[in-house]
């Protein structure tokens, strides 16, 4: 999966920006005390920035959670208002390092966005690395500042890069800084490594209301203090396990504990004035928006080959398949994601490049223009989060921000067609990948009612595999064998991309690292080019069958893409997302020289979930020197609740003993 930058617009909701607002209210707000604006990062209740105890540098393993590469000993972040400035997030880390995979978080970027006129930076950074020496003191050793620079990523994004000196197995780093200029955050107490103490603090003005929303499957605790004219709210939670990197999973940040914030109102002069707003309003303001609803209804000039395309084609489908493939094929995604069509859709149209906001406007532009019904629809891939509507405690507040692509929406007989343009491999007919079983928010003027949230879901959609395997064993125990691998819909989406980069890194991915053992003599495909033809892969390969006591034997389960069980782990947090549902037949045949015979077959089975989600069977039969195999696996559900992960692992360890069970080959008696 491609991570791409996100295309922020610089102004609000309809409304001046929260930083606006707050400077519009302090003019004729009272002004703040010094004490009130101090640094509340350092408290009495955490060790000092510097002061190290011991114990921490003799540890050799987190005490709850003993397969931690690193843990974080501290993570602390103070945010605030400071008048004159507006936001500023100070923060302070600290971290052990366990084992030698930990040495990368010795590597620091902490990314920030630039704003014109560069309100945005990254100020005050502090670094240095703690070991013990011989006779078991504590030695410091500072990041020099020289080696704290700035990288700029592109014209909007940047980030603040840092090493840590004298790192290795044992050592504690620290570090903090400033971010200023900062956005409202959402606080994680839950990283990728366990978590000691994490304290997050927010300091406002009394009159900014701040509410600060829990997803949160652990106890934290909460104090709220006042401070003059200010409010000041702690959150905080100690002991948190790592969230793992876990197999099948549709976003990890939404599964870990952590705090969501919004400003709700600001109170002035007695009258309390709602920062909220509602799905409607959302969708009235982006139709009324200059970078997006006014851009739906551009002119743009008609091309002569596209309209010649068109002139014989009648049939709707056709007709936005043909656009659709025409947008995909002439205009070049800058790589940018975001909803916005900020340079124009005229201009993105005239350069044939452009943001996703600015392809996809245009790709609705030109179906509306062929007299078909589209609209645009905000999106939220896997990768930016979920927004699901139909639960009121995952979308607290409406907003335009939690979608990071608009795509086109389409109406055909009663059937829905979700098309990116951007997306060079996805055909007409398939729910991008990337999307599929989320919720998105169609646009279209409020009061024709075509606007509102659809679920990108099909009951089509299906990852097809089918394996032919043909081989012959020989007297030496040897397998050269051809495979013939046919990958449907979603299943030729998930390969297309690395067989189209080249055939080492396909052989790589889906031949060796898999199947041990196994050596290539040849792989080619067919339909390499067609997204309406399922992806054809031939390999030619061969592999040592093992032997013990006069025997020889090998498994049948070959270049299946499911040689392996991904549910290994006795516990999980998230929910099973396989995204769609998947099919799997794999046909075998093999044949032996006169001196060899199989031995025993094992059994004809076939097996099904308790739920019927999953329904495996094999069979096989020797007809004679010939092996003939055939293993059919339909998975019918695409997620799985994490409550169900018990039923599901004891189910997949049954499945790989029947997928990897082993043929028998002896010599003829």
């Amino acid at each position: 999966m491609q991570t791409k930058l996100t295309l922020l617009k610089p102004a609000g909701f309809g409304l001046p920006c929260f930083r606006q607002l707050l400077v519009l209210f302090f003019l004729f707000a009272c002004s703040f005390s010094i004490e009130a604006q101090k640094n509340k990062n350092e408290n009495p209740d955490l060790p000092a920035f510097g002061k190290i105890d011991k114990a921490d540098l003799l540890m050799k393993e987190c005490d709850f959670d003993d397969k931690a590469e690193a843990m974080v000993l501290v993570d602390d972040g103070a945010l605030e208002y400071v008048y004159g400035s507006g936001l500023s997030l100070k923060r302070r880390m600290r971290i052990k390092i366990l084992n030698n995979k930990g040495l990368d978080w010795a590597n620091v970027h902490l990314s920030y966005r630039l704003i014109t006129g560069g309100t945005q930076y990254i100020s005050d950074v502090e670094a240095q690395t703690y070991n013990l020496d011989d006779a078991g003191n504590v030695v410091a050793t500072k990041v020099d500042k020289k080696l704290v620079y700035d990288k700029k990523l592109n014209k909007r994004y940047a980030e603040k890069v840092f090493t840590f000196p004298e790192v290795k197995v044992g050592s504690v780093i620290e570090y903090r800084y400033s971010h200023n200029g900062i956005n409202l955050i959402d606080w994680y107490f839950q990283r990728s490594i366990p978590v000691r103490y994490s304290r997050f603090t927010t300091d406002f003005p009394e009159e900014v209301e701040v509410g600060v929303v829990p997803f949160c499957s652990r106890k934290y605790e909460t104090k709220t203090e006042s401070s003059g004219t200010r409010l000041v709210n702690t959150y905080t939670m100690s002991k948190v396990p790592a969230l793992h990197d876990e197999p099948f999973i549709i976003n990890e940040d939404y599964y870990r504990d952590r705090l969501e914030t919004k400003v709700m109102a600001l109170r002035m002069n007695g009258l309390r004035t709602s920062r909220l707003t509602s799905w409607p309003e959302v969708v009235k303001y982006l139709m009324q928006d200059e970078d997006f609803g006014t851009q739906i209804k551009k002119n743009i000039p008609r091309t002569a080959d596209l309209d010649a395309m068109l002139k014989t084609i009648t049939l709707p489908y056709e007709r936005m398949k043909t656009i659709y493939k025409y947008v995909q094929s002439n205009m070049q995604w800058n790589e940018y994601t975001g909803i916005w069509a900020l340079e124009g859709v005229k201009s993105a149209w005239k350069d044939k490049k452009g943001t996703v906001g600015e392809i996809n406007l245009i790709l609705v532009n030109l179906l509306k223009d062929a007299g078909l019904n589209a609209h645009p629809i905000l999106v939220s891939t896997h990768e930016n989060g979920v927004v699901n509507p139909l639960d009121p405690g995952t979308v607290e507040y409406p907003g335009f921000h939690q979608f990071n692509k608009v795509e086109a929406y389409v109406e055909l007989d009663g059937r829905p067609y979700i098309l990116d343009a951007t997306l060079k491999e996805t055909p007409v007919h398939l729910i991008p990948s990337e999307i599929l079983m989320t919720q998105g928010l169609v646009i279209e003027k409020y009061d024709t009612f075509e606007w509102g949230w659809k679920t990108l879901w099909s009951e089509e959609a299906t990852a097809k595999n089918i394996i032919r395997l043909n081989g012959n064993i020989d007297d030496q125990g040897k397998l050269n064998a051809e495979a013939v691998i046919t990958s449907y819909d979603y299943a030729r989406l998930a390969r297309i991309a690395t067989a189209k980069s080249g055939k080492d890194k396909y052989i790589k991915k889906y031949i060796t690292e898999p199947n041990a053992g196994i050596t290539v003599d040849e792989v080619n495909f067919v339909n390499l080019d067609s997204d309406s033809l399922p992806l054809v892969q031939t390999v030619k390969f061969n592999q040592a069958l093992n032997s013990a006591g006069g025997y020889q034997y090998f498994s049948t389960n070959l270049l299946s893409g499911i040689e392996q069980n991904p549910f290994v782990a006795d516990n999980r947090w998230a929910d099973v997302f396989f995204g769609c549902k998947q099919k799997f037949e794999i046909y075998g045949t093999f044949q032996l020289p006169a001196d060899l015979q199989f031995d025993a077959l094992p059994k004809n089975i076939k097996m099904i979930m308790p739920d019927t989600s999953i329904v495996v069977s094999r069979q096989s039969q020797v007809v004679e020197k010939t092996l003939q195999t055939k293993v059919q696996i339909e998975f019918r559900k695409p997620v799985y609740g994490a409550e169900e992960y018990p039923y599901l692992q004891e189910f997949y360890q049954r499945l790989f003993e029947i997928l990897n069970e082993q043929f028998v080959v002896k010599k003829q008696s």
